[in-house]
């Protein structure tokens, strides 16, 4: 069993004792706690909070906890049902909620859930907010309602449809482009609410042709849900027996996007991102953000059209917040991850499929040729495993004195700048590890170059 308790929610494998699963308690607990720091943020507000979910197979459970729990502390319940998390971010606004939760572990494997917690805004909760929501919960410090104070519970399923005629009324998105280009496109939606999303969006754009696998809302994932190469074979050689222009998948909560290209061929989690700023860029000048971890790329395509490029800390609200403080026009993350703020500030793989037909359609081009525009950058994935008694930051400061003639950024672990490629290093937040990203030209280069720092690393362990 696994419970991790984070700033950004509670995620966990359903089951087990209170406090090693996601189990009933916990639910009650982390949702009560929720509630008192939104009451602390709004003293003497009438709360309304939306609460929406990915299809996974316990979610009718965390459901109704969540509901009751919320309802029992004197909270009324906007459900809005299997929908998106972008869905859910952009209802809460539209409500005018006090805040809204998400029961989706997002890419994690079906026996996880998880509570995301929004603000009034829509937006993840800041670290110092789920910080003192921990807080709460630990000290169990929330008081539920007396029965005439109980709250109300309605419903409605209507708006993944008004989350899509928002898309359709943004002036990026050109409906009559994509219906001329008469598109055939293949759909991966891991039988989660992508399946109930993603058509619809489709049909809307216009376009001619929709081919779905796994398009059930089952919740029985045929595959591991996270978005990866790895993980589409299915996707990639249905796009080329069916003779297709585009094959899109999403993650269970469709905050993620991947692209598949005409010849079967993953366009690359990265440029995702990459390939949507370029075209809002070629029709608004200005800055994007991506994460520190995330494809230089990005900084490549905004500079060429003269804006500027910045990098955050990772995570979804550190993105957001830079975003904001640079004036962004887009932004997101290397993982698929899409963020406009014309629509609004959270990842939203729906805005990302509309405003990528659209560049596509106006391009002319096959989806293989748009891609090959773009540099091309390689990133190698690795990490180290320490044990409890050692002292990474130390580690860490030992890194940044050998490399110290190089240009280094801290904000985030040590992402250490070379000519044409970087490395960054980053301690995990819920596991004994240290994350080591390494970007080059090539992947080889990329490898060595992780490999050289993974080196290092052991070697200040050793010496010490």
């Amino acid at each position: 069993m696994a419970l991790i308790k984070s700033i950004s929610g509670i995620r966990g494998t359903i089951g087990g004792k209170p406090g090693e699963g996601l189990s009933p308690v916990d639910i009650v607990r982390f949702t009560a706690a929720y509630v008192a720091f939104l009451k602390e943020e709004h003293p003497h507000q009438k709360m309304l909070v939306v609460v929406g979910r990915d299809a996974r197979i316990s979610g009718a459970m965390v459901n109704n906890l969540v509901v009751g729990t919320l309802m029992g502390m004197g909270v009324d319940v906007l459900d809005i049902g299997l929908t998106t998390t972008p869905t859910v971010e952009i209802t809460v606004v539209d409500v005018n909620a006090s805040g809204g939760l998400i029961l989706t572990a997002s890419h994690n494997p079906g026996q996880w859930n998880a509570l995301k917690l929004l603000n009034y805004k829509g937006e993840f909760l800041s670290a110092a907010d789920g910080k003192r929501v921990l807080e709460l919960s630990e000290k169990c410090d929330f008081i539920f309602a007396e029965a005439n104070s109980l709250g109300s519970y309605k419903t409605d399923d209507t708006y993944i449809l008004k989350h899509i005629e928002k898309i359709l009324a943004l002036p990026m998105v050109d409906v009559e482009a994509i219906k001329k280009a008469n598109f055939r496109v293949v759909i991966d939606a891991v039988n989660s609410t992508g399946g109930i999303a993603i058509p619809a969006l489709l049909k809307a754009l216009n376009v001619r042709k929709t081919d779905k696998l796994f398009c059930e809302p089952t919740g029985h994932f045929p595959h591991n849900p996270e978005p990866l190469p790895e993980h589409l074979d299915e996707i990639c050689q249905a796009v080329v027996n069916n003779k297709a222009d585009i094959g899109f998948v999403v993650d269970p909560d469709v905050d993620r996007l991947a692209i598949i290209n005409e010849i079967g061929e993953p366009f690359g989690e990265e440029y995702t991102l990459v390939a949507v700023a370029d075209y809002i860029l070629r029709h608004k000048k200005g800055n994007t953000v991506s994460n520190l971890s995330s494809t230089q790329a990005l900084k490549v395509v905004t500079e060429q059209a003269g804006g500027e490029y910045f990098a955050s800390a990772v995570g979804e609200v550190n993105v957001v917040e830079m975003m904001k403080q640079k004036n962004a026009v887009i932004g997101g993350e290397g993982n698929g991850g899409i963020i406009y703020p014309e629509l609004h500030y959270g990842r939203d793989a729906l805005v990302g499929i509309a405003l990528f037909l659209t560049s596509l359609a106006k391009s002319g081009q096959k989806c293989s040729a748009l891609r090959d525009k773009f540099p091309d950058y390689y990133i190698s994935k690795n990490k180290i495993e320490f044990s409890p008694e050692m002292d990474i930051e130390n580690i860490l400061e030992n890194i940044i004195v050998k490399y110290k003639s190089q240009p280094i950024t801290t904000i985030d672990g040590i992402k250490i700048h070379f000519e044409n490629e970087w490395v960054h290093l980053r301690r995990s937040n819920t596991e004994p590890i240290v994350r080591i990203y390494a970007e080059s030209d090539m992947m080889a280069k990329a490898e060595n170059l992780a490999k050289k720092i993974i080196n290092d690393f052991k070697d200040i362990i050793n010496n010490r």
